[in-house]
């Protein structure tokens, strides 16, 4: 674990201010209620601080990183260092695209009401908190268009966070090929691919990483692997004190949206899965001007470290010359969010579609002059 002493002064001092100011216990509060902190990727999230050579200042990078006992490719060779400019590394362009959420000539201000609607959700229909965050603003919306005032009843959280014996006997087991469920793409990367990745990305070994994460499968001895490629890696509990953690003991939804705040505001997100945290965060990310987001084709990098492992790939100026070129055009630039696939229907339609919550454009994005 990082010496507390040699993480940058500035970012302890962004998370104490975080953790001491009233607002952010606030929409710690409200972002924990909305849903958008995830259980399944409450675990993992990392983060990264490095000095910018021109001028000097700190920048902050973001990693969500998942438990898994995937075995991990061979690395490349560390002794291999790119000159890659700060712009590339770090800088986010929204190509003329801004938020746009400014009420248009057809919006009409809404009149008095008397009444008020009630809303409820039953136990067991919610599978992810990216959902309640959904159902949660559809009904803000439909109270909006039928003119009432909107209550919202007390949650049950022991329902919602937990799973009980009771809930989980109607699932159904089956056989997981985990080789086959890697290769196309499907697991996350362990800490080990996300330091090759980066590493052929071209961030140097100076970066400083928030690992934002709860217990890590295998501890310390799957972080070492990471910590190869970049030795400055903290955690909150490095950062802050032990005082300033303690209002967040037994509120593990509260410490998710520290993490969720925290993401959002990094310089580059970079989810090594493509779990709900990461989906919510990097569209919050888009609609704040399009942060450099960059999205790991997990299926590509599977084949080029399966080579690395086998020999027939020498990491170097080819590897990072080829995990560049694949991440091209993933490192979430505007595009207009994916429709489902034509002919789809029901659950199908649903699976293929992106969320709105992912990419808000066109709806809450638009170009400068357009709106």
């Amino acid at each position: 674990m990082a010496n507390s002493r040699g993480a940058p002064p500035l970012l302890r001092l962004r998370l104490r201010r975080l953790l001491r100011s009233p607002i952010s216990r606030c929409a710690c509060l409200l972002l924990a209620f909305a849903g958008i902190l995830l259980i399944a990727s409450l675990r993992q999230v990392a983060r990264v601080d490095l000095p910018r050579p021109d001028p000097p200042r700190q920048a902050r990078f973001v990693i969500p990183l998942l438990s898994t006992s995937v075995t991990a490719a061979t690395v490349s060779s560390l002794k291999f260092a790119r000159d890659v400019s700060s712009e590339k590394l770090w800088a986010s362009n929204g190509y003329g695209y801004h938020a746009c959420v400014k009420p248009t000539s057809r919006y009409k201000v809404p009149t008095e009401s008397d009444r008020y609607m009630t809303v409820r959700i039953m136990e067991g229909s919610i599978k992810c908190a990216l959902d309640l965050l959904a159902q949660i603003c559809d009904m803000v919306a439909v109270a909006r268009l039928v003119n009432v005032t909107l209550v919202i009843p007390q949650l049950d959280k022991r329902s919602f966070w937990q799973d009980t014996r009771d809930g989980t006997k109607h699932w159904k087991l089956k056989d997981i090929n985990s080789t086959q469920q890697r290769s196309e793409g499907n697991c996350p990367l362990t800490p080990n691919e996300v330091g090759s990745f980066l590493h052929a990305m071209g961030y140097p070994e100076s970066t400083w990483i928030y690992l934002a994460a709860g217990e890590i499968y295998g501890g310390d001895k799957y972080l070492s692997k990471l910590r190869l490629y970049f030795p400055n890696l903290v955690t909150k509990e490095v950062l802050a004190t032990k005082d300033e953690l303690e209002m967040f003991n037994n509120h593990a939804s509260q410490v998710a949206a520290l993490d969720y705040i925290i993401s959002v505001e990094s310089d580059v997100f970079v989810p090594s899965h493509s779990g709900n945290m990461a989906k919510a965060v990097e569209g919050h990310r888009r609609f704040l001007g399009h942060r450099r987001t960059i999205t790991p084709d997990r299926r590509g990098l599977v084949k080029l470290f399966d080579l690395l492992e086998k020999g027939e790939l020498i990491g170097g100026p080819k590897l990072s010359s080829l995990v560049t070129e694949m991440h091209k055009y993933r490192q979430g630039t505007p595009r207009e969010r994916y429709s489902s696939l034509p002919g789809s229907k029901g659950r199908a339609r649903l699976r293929t579609e992106e969320s709105f919550y992912e990419n808000p454009l066109p709806e809450c994005i638009c170009l400068i002059g357009k709106h």
